[in-house]
Formats: C-alpha cells, structure tokens, sequence
C-alpha cells in the first residue's frame, strides 16, 4: 500500500519517499514507511492495514526496533494512515481487498510496551561457531 500513498502524498506536493538511515541507504523494510515535507519540515508516516473484526483486540499492530541502519533520523511528527481492508470479492482463487475507512493517527503520545528479547540468525544457529554445539546431524531416508 506503501508506494500508491507515497504516489498521493508526492500528487499533493508533499515531497515523499522511502526514509534513509544515518548512513543515507534508502530502506524500505522496517519503520517508518515513508518521510514527507511540509513546508521545508519532515514528517514520518507508517502504512498500516486492519480488519475491523480484530480492531478491539490485543494483537501486536506496531513495533519497531533500533539498529544502526535505523531510519528515524529527524526531530519530526509521527503519524500512521492506517486503512480498514475488506474481501470484496474472489478473482480465481484468490481475494480482491478493498479500503473501506482509513484513520490518521498521530503517535506521540502512544502508550507503548517494551520487548526485550535475545535474538539470533540462521547463519549463527546452524554453523556450529559462535556458541552453539551441532549434537547430530544427518540424512533423513
């Protein structure tokens, strides 16, 4: 949904793209999904989707994790365009969705949880090195 609200806001002469990390990469994956300028000011926008049967429940909606490619590089308002989906209809076998409500959300004041959490990669589980001990391994027949 990303890139036909960045085309919106670009139409509107907001000046959006896809926000750059402190080392000026371009990111497209990871919060925010878009900057854009108002006025010479910047202004972040997370695109979010909901189905209006699980609005009122504790599911985890949003979250977002610092790295050193984090794309928050600006003192700037946060705001999330958040669109209600609908089955609308079937092509095949697959769903046609459509947008049927759409929220604008500003974030400062958002009540938050914080998750700490141990992580690791594929690469480090699987190796063997870096701390873990491969007991077996083999073919299945």
């Amino acid at each position: 949904i990303e890139p036909y609200v960045r085309d919106a806001l670009n139409s509107l002469r907001l000046n959006s793209d896809i926000p750059t990390s402190q080392t000026g990469h371009k990111k497209a994956t990871g919060y925010p999904d878009i900057i854009f300028w108002h006025k010479e000011k910047p202004y972040y926008l997370e695109c979010k989707t909901y189905n209006i049967k699980n609005i009122d429940t504790t599911q985890r909606s949003f979250y977002f994790s610092p790295s050193d490619e984090f794309k928050v590089i600006y003192d700037a308002p946060h705001f999330i365009l958040s669109f209600e989906i609908y089955v609308a209809g079937e092509k095949g076998n697959k769903h046609i969705y459509k947008c049927k409500h759409y929220k604008i959300l500003s974030i400062e004041s958002l009540s938050l949880d914080v998750k700490y959490e141990f992580n690791s990669n594929n690469k480090r589980m699987y190796s063997g090195r870096d701390g873990t001990i491969i007991l077996a391994e083999g073919e299945i027949e």
